[in-house]
């Protein structure tokens, strides 16, 4: 890689203007450019800080990250959410993921609110042609796709990973069916190959006008699936927790080398900002230590940066990741480190100021600019509070699984104090020599608190009877529900619940139909049937992971405004019908399945048309 990105040590570049003022612009230095630049937004999916060689990993291979990150303004303080979607929230909108109303990854806490406006509508009013290739994860029905959210090309999988209840049944990676601008396609090929093939197909398509273009990988979320080329250089390392994860980064790192040697051969390189980030701590790269936290412990195996939790913890593994940006024709061509705090809410009007984007009066950020620090100019960064936290419940609570960082200070869910200058793994709580200190953290925790609570009122609502989609296909994956049952507490990584409601909002008033299903749409199955079985991939070490059992279903209940109905269920009918005529307005919807044990469950799919 690093034979395509040009290197301008030490050059001065000179701009005489009138009055013969002579400004002189360092090679780490923003330039001004009359010609819009493009942007591509590349977003790994749960690969950590230490999940990359340049950065100090000894075991992983990363040749054409690293050659980025030789050429790259890098941010080693930057910060985002601990869990994928509120970092998608927060770093598409300029917005702390708790005010875009992301602070869960299911629950129908995904999924964005309508009133937010993203990167990609502000691109497009901007004269951008704007593209998403991989994942979205903030909501999978109208008004939340991406293509109502200004994504002009739209090539994404379901839900927040392949395999879950919003993707398409048979994903497995590998030859899957994706959504493509409304249309369900299959595409052959390893999903990251997909995703990286049809930015360039779009980049061709739109290379004689600025385009802004993200590509959101599934990889390297689970599960672990990739060609065994991939994870074979890492099997059998006993320093190594996850061969698989490793592979499906690898496999990252070589497409986004291929993607850099295309920019270079249609010469678009030089004016294109490439942003490489990623959304979360390590999830496999690095192991907890026998007996400690399973997200917040400290590390026994792997690489994590010397960085104490993983994926969804408060302390710093949860949370810190890579972001490099770099950009010839900007004067960003050079390795240089800010170690300033910055965090994923900065991205936004940072690149509002580097391509001179036109943003409506009324369009707030709770980030800024970085481009003071690509210059040099810490003085608004000196004093900076983030705040990042792990809500994972239906309405947020104060100091729930949250960092509260300032410098090197580190404040822990309201109660625990580090020092990252001596203390970088966060071993020695010493908020007790502190007291003055940590008043002062929680005076501004609480104003804090007190000015971004009042949008948590605001409900995102899956809107059926509009022509922007009709029929609606809703999943478990977005029910809320108002506490957490006793099954749900089982099975707390999963996120899932055995029931819950959709919040929705009858667009016009009518006739409408729900079919009640067990098992999704494409698959045919009767209401009562097991799932198939799936065989392993050629050439890969990927087995069956879909083990659903078969459920006896008795009876299937409807709940939604006034109307209240049960049906026997015919177990050789793929769904159960209900016809209900509604009014225009907000609601919640409500299924039921009653199983043979007298269990009652929710319906996992529900299709909603109106008549």
């Amino acid at each position: 890689m690093k034979k395509y990105l040009h290197r301008k040590t030490g050059i001065v570049y000179a701009l005489i203007v009138p009055f013969c003022v002579l400004f002189f612009v360092s090679c780490s230095t923003v330039k001004e450019q009359k010609e819009k630049p493009n942007v591509i937004l590349i977003m790994v999916d749960d690969q950590g800080y230490g999940d990359i060689a340049s950065l100090g990993n000894p075991y992983i291979k990363t040749p054409n990250i690293d050659g980025l990150h030789a050429q790259s303004a890098r941010f080693t303080d930057y910060h985002v959410s601990p869990t994928c979607a509120p970092t998608r929230a927060a770093i598409l909108t300029g917005h702390h993921s708790n005010r875009a109303g992301v602070w869960h990854t299911v629950n129908g806490r995904s999924l964005i609110l309508e009133r937010e406006t993203t990167m990609a509508q502000v691109f497009k009013e901007n004269g951008y042609s704007t593209g998403i290739f991989g994942k979205w994860h903030l909501g999978d029905n109208y008004p939340f796709r991406p293509q109502d959210k200004g994504f002009d090309e739209v090539l994404v999988h379901g839900g927040g990973g392949e395999e879950q209840t919003m993707d398409y049944w048979d994903n497995d990676y590998f030859d899957d069916t994706y959504m493509h601008n409304g249309k369900l396609e299959q595409y052959e090929g390893f999903c990251t190959d997909v995703w990286f093939e049809n930015a360039k197909n779009y980049i061709a398509e739109n290379k004689n006008k600025p385009f802004f273009c993200y590509l959101s990988t599934n990889a390297a979320h689970s599960p672990y699936f990739v060609a065994d080329k991939y994870s074979d250089p890492y099997k059998d390392n006993e320093n190594i927790p996850n061969a698989a994860f490793y592979g499906l980064i690898a496999n990252v790192d070589e497409n986004i080398g291929k993607l850099v040697d295309y920019l270079e051969s249609i010469k678009l390189m030089d004016n294109t900002i490439i942003i490489f980030t990623t959304d979360n701590g390590t999830a496999a790269g690095a192991k907890i230590e026998k007996g400690g936290d399973r997200l917040d412990g400290f590390i026994a195996k792997g690489y994590n940066s010397g960085m104490r939790g993983i994926k969804a913890s408060m302390y710093e593994g949860g949370h810190r990741v890579p972001l490099f940006i770099h950009w010839k024709n900007g004067g960003i061509t050079t390795g240089k480190d800010i170690n300033e705090l910055t965090a994923h809410y900065d991205v936004f009007p940072t690149l509002v100021e580097l391509c001179g984007l036109n943003v409506k009066e009324d369009l707030k950020f709770d980030g800024k600019s970085l481009v003071p620090l690509i210059n040099g100019n810490t003085e608004e960064f000196e004093d900076r509070i983030v705040i990042t936290n792990s809500q994972r419940i239906e309405n947020p609570e104060p100091w729930r699984r949250t960092a509260l960082m300032q410098k090197n200070w580190r404040v822990i869910n309201g109660t625990e104090l580090y020092d990252l200058k001596t203390d970088p793994e966060q071993r020695v709580d010493i908020a007790e020599q502190h007291p003055e200190k940590m008043a002062g953290f929680k005076k501004a925790y609480d104003a804090w608190w007190e000015e971004i609570s009042p949008s948590y009122k605001d409900q995102p609502y899956i809107i059926i009877g509009h022509e922007a989609e009709n029929p609606v296909n809703l999943y478990c994956h977005d029910w809320h529900t108002d506490k957490v049952s006793p099954w749900h507490q089982r099975h707390i990584r999963t996120g899932y619940v055995d029931n819950g409601y959709w919040l929705v909002r009858v667009e016009e008033s009518g006739t409408y139909t729900f079919k009640l299903r067990r098992w999704p749409e494409e698959i045919h199955l009767p209401m009562n049937a097991e799932a198939p079985v799936r065989p392993a991939k050629p050439g890969t070490s990927v087995t069956e992971s879909k083990k659903s059992k078969s459920l006896t279903v008795r009876e299937a209940k409807l709940v939604i405004q006034d109307y209240e109905s049960a049906k026997e269920v015919d177990p050789s009918a793929e769904y159960v019908e209900f016809t209900v005529d509604l009014k225009k307005g907000e609601t919640k919807l409500i299924t039921e399945f009653t199983l043979d044990d007298g269990v009652n469950i929710g319906a996992y799919y529900v299709n909603v048309e109106k008549q």
